[in-house]
């Protein structure tokens, strides 16, 4: 996922590469239409997921979107030979089976086929071994954040992070570092037109032209009336407005590093790697946090081709005009003319988790620098960061002009759904 959304970014970047990478000296130039591939084997016991995406411009803005590509035929090749089937889990997304994970010094090609029939097929990457990560260490940093990351107003505090590795002297090492975050999170869910209800609603019921009905099987989702006209139905407020409710139980956010970090130990082989930095967590709330630094190895075609994106890094926004961008190693197999772009490869990952305490900060943190004055909430700063308002909690009194009656009582509680962007599950390393 990580690899897309930084994929996706680039491909709304309206000056991009016209470097090439060895035999792959290609780039596409004021593309609309353009397939988008993102997919890495680890030798992790997680999840192993191939996404296919259609990224597509806009032809009046010129704003790019992604599309995602449904009921595909998806597989990996494992030594030229044996052939793993994957499963659409969401759409656009492809897994293989649970019990899969790649293998240090085995090939892997992927191979798949869309709906209308046109095969694709990638480069065999060959899993290279990584070195174990040593130590983690972290120190808060006003500046933390480059320019082109900086949070809205130049906010660019946080926490560098560093690590120590030493490379191994009998390889040529191509490295990737990137991150994985865990934040406490106290709202679970944002109700647009609506409020949230525990249980079902029961269709065309009503009590006292003032209630909607509840039901008794669980619902756990917003609750938005459609006007039946019927004499009977509750009025309901009109126009825009939301209320934010509060988790039931324990909830982490998850979020992902979009930057790329990559490194050819030309110049270090055999050597310490010493206090090498790899992430820079933002200071978006005073609370600790959790991080997941992941070292990962790449063949020395995919460190090639990521490299390109290091080199020439614009991530701080979408733009009007249509970009250009990198050519990866699949192809089509029946035409070579189409240029498929994302790269498919194979990585041993090294990962070590890292308690940020944030004592050491000095100043707000960006959660806290709200500029409208509102009465403070529980986990309020975080949600400002990642939703830029802070939370509009349903009210107890005057009652929202949704009323239900039955259930639990109001205002209703959320549950902590588990997604890549969110867990009920206390991560490993977590401290209380």
């Amino acid at each position: 996922m990580r690899s897309f959304l930084l994929l996706a970014i680039c491909l709304s970047i309206t000056y991009w590469l016209t470097a090439c990478v060895d035999s792959l000296d290609l780039t596409l130039n004021s593309t609309i239409d353009v397939l988008v591939v993102d997919g890495t084997i680890t030798n992790l016991p997680e999840p192993q997921v191939i996404r296919l995406n259609r990224s597509k411009a806009d032809r009046l803005t010129g704003r790019f979107g992604a599309v995602p590509i449904t009921k595909a035929t998806v597989e990996v090749i494992v030594d030229s030979t044996q052939v793993i089937p994957c499963h659409e889990t969401v759409d656009g997304s492809y897994q293989l089976p649970s019990d899969f994970k790649g293998q240090v010094g085995h090939a892997y090609q992927l191979r798949f086929t869309l709906s209308d029939g046109t095969r694709y097929l990638s480069t065999r990457q060959v899993m290279p071994a990584v070195a174990p990560i040593r130590s983690v260490s972290a120190r808060f940093n006003p500046v933390a954040l480059p320019a082109e990351q900086q949070l809205d107003g130049g906010y660019r505090a946080g926490h560098d992070v560093f690590i120590d590795t030493q490379d191994p002297a009998d390889q040529a090492n191509y490295y990737r570092w990137d991150w994985k975050l865990w934040e406490k999170q106290s709202w679970c869910r944002s109700c647009q037109e609506g409020v949230y209800s525990v249980n079902n609603i029961l269709l065309h019921t009503y009590k006292d032209k003032t209630f909607y009905v509840a039901g008794n099987d669980l619902y756990e989702d917003c609750f938005v009336p459609v006007n039946y006209m019927e004499a009977g139905q509750p009025p309901f407020q009109a126009g825009l407005y939301v209320y934010d409710y509060p988790c039931r139980t324990d909830c982490w956010e998850i979020l992902y590093s979009y930057a790329l970090n990559v490194f050819d130990d030309q110049y270090t082989n055999g050597n310490l790697i010493q206090h090498r930095s790899v992430a820079q967590i933002p200071y978006y709330d005073s609370t600790a946090c959790l991080v997941e630094i992941r070292q990962s190895s790449l063949t020395q075609s995919a460190h090639a081709y990521f490299n390109q994106f290091q080199r020439t890094q614009m991530t701080n926004g979408l733009t009007d005009t249509a970009p250009s961008a990198p050519v990866g190693n699949i192809r089509n197999v029946a035409d070579n003319r189409e240029k498929v772009v994302g790269y498919f490869t194979a990585s041993a990952v090294s990962p070590k988790r890292y308690w940020i305490d944030r004592n050491d900060v000095t100043g707000l943190p960006f959660g806290n620098i709200v500029p409208e004055k509102v009465a403070w909430q529980p986990g309020a700063a975080f949600f400002y960061s990642l939703n830029r308002r802070q939370p509009i909690p349903e009210p107890i009194y005057p009652y929202p002009s949704i009323r239900i009656w039955g259930g639990p009582p109001r205002p209703a509680t959320a549950i902590c759904v588990p997604s890549d962007s969110r867990t009920p599950y206390k991560p490993d390393g977590w401290q209380d």
